[in-house]
């Protein structure tokens, strides 16, 4: 093993206090969207869907906060994205739809974390 792999394993994703907030955000909803698209049974389908829905959760009361940097516009957004994530998941569970709706919209917010902050919006 090489150095730059020690320090890979070292200092790599098991310590999330070095990364940024935008980046340890882009690794959770990225793993979660992996699991979601990975799931071969219903009980991966179901548990991918409870924490794709535990991280919606969690940004949705990121957003509600009012101390909460983020335009009110797009606090809204994300919020309706919350409430529409949970809305959909209960159908895909019921088997009443699929779960590409959810990734189409993890992978949306993962486009928008990928831009640098002075981008902004295309």
């Amino acid at each position: 093993m090489n150095l730059v792999e020690q320090a890979r394993r070292a200092y790599g994703p098991g310590n999330i206090a070095l990364r940024s907030g935008r980046s340890a955000e882009h690794q959770v909803i990225s793993d979660v969207t992996a699991r979601l698209q990975a799931a071969a049974s219903f009980a991966q389908c179901a548990a991918a869907l409870h924490d794709n829905r535990r991280l919606w959760t969690r940004l949705a009361a990121d957003v509600a906060d009012g101390a909460n940097g983020l335009p009110p516009a797009l606090r809204a957004r994300i919020f309706y994205l919350a409430e529409f994530t949970h809305h959909h998941s209960r159908r895909v569970l019921r088997g009443e739809a699929g779960i590409s709706a959810l990734v189409e919209i993890n992978t949306a917010v993962l486009r928008g974390l990928s831009r640098r902050p002075d981008e902004g919006a295309a």
